[in-house]
């Protein structure tokens, strides 16, 4: 596992950040600012009716096609020596090109991530690190295979989860803070008068939401400790799953993920500044020392 201190992962949608040279060049001029620090998440957006509140009309497999034609450009820009002309279904370039270079070479890291065909398609072609929303230990494994079957031969993916730690003292103390925060999560809902219900209209489109609800209703808890009521409670839209339980508990769940193919492990809390420094201080610590003496026992079998 690498260590990268305060790398910023700088989201920018296809959709909505449309002229894919500019993109690349704004990137680039950060990663010199950041001193190479800087990595990008591409979003294309897996709700039509999402999309089309901004104004983006395309269907959702087209807009991954959008997508993959900018991928194409973004990394052509930042990598080609000599201006170049690109004609697509989407794009059409005369001469692009960028004096301004990444830090990083050959380029800034890109990360990509979704559950459906199309996205692992795309995502499977172009980005470095390929992410997904915090499923049961199985179902990464076999969502890592399937991305790793779609990328090019020889390519070297790597993989984050993200994930939402709840802490305690001990166990008991972390499941009553659990369900505090779902019960604040249902108050909410309800003041604002938003309904969830299983019908089609009010089902959320995108295919990873749709596996995180469906890891709801088969169990609350999966494995030891990955909870799932606030995706539930929220519709998943977006990353809703947590690990529940002490930090040493957390820290080897954590850990489950990094031995079952996880290189990079994107946690949150639902407070943000104080669970930041309790990951800092009680977690993260406890993740390094598992993922180091699991590296000292490999180097000493070989």
């Amino acid at each position: 596992m690498q260590y990268t201190f305060w790398q910023f992962l700088t989201p920018i949608s296809s959709s909505f950040v449309r002229n894919p040279g500019l993109a690349a060049r704004k990137l680039a001029t950060l990663d010199h600012f950041s001193n190479g620090r800087v990595a990008v998440h591409i979003i294309t957006g897996g709700s039509d009716a999402e999309q089309q509140r901004d104004g983006d009309w395309l269907d959702h497999d087209t807009r991954y096609r959008r997508t993959d034609e900018y991928l194409d450009i973004v990394r052509r820009v930042w990598t080609s020596e000599k201006p170049f002309d690109y004609q697509g279904e989407f794009y059409q370039l005369k001469q692009a090109f960028s004096e301004v270079k990444p830090l990083q070479q050959p380029h800034i890291p890109i990360y990509f991530g979704g559950a459906s065909g199309a996205a692992v398609d795309v995502g499977a072609k172009h980005s470095n690190v390929y992410a997904f929303w915090g499923e049961p230990i199985a179902a990464i494994k076999q969502r890592i295979a399937e991305v790793k079957a779609a990328a090019p031969p020889g390519k070297d993916l790597r993989f984050s989860v993200s994930l939402r730690p709840i802490l305690g003292e001990t166990e008991a103390k972390a499941w009553e803070k659990a369900h505090y925060i779902l019960s604040r999560i249902n108050e909410t809902r309800a003041k604002a008068g938003i309904q969830l219900s299983a019908g089609a209209s009010l089902r959320p489109q995108a295919v990873g939401s749709l596996r995180l609800l469906d890891f709801a209703k088969e169990s609350e808890i999966h494995d030891k400790r990955l909870w799932t009521p606030i995706a539930a409670a929220t519709g998943a839209r977006g990353n809703t799953t947590a690990l529940v339980g002490t930090p040493e508990q957390v820290a080897e769940s954590l850990f489950d993920y990094y031995k079952a193919g996880v290189t990079t492990l994107l946690i949150r809390g639902f407070d943000p500044v104080e669970d930041a420094i309790a990951y800092g201080r009680d977690v993260i610590p406890l993740v390094r020392q598992q993922v180091q003496q699991q590296e000292r026992q490999i180097a000493t079998v070989a």
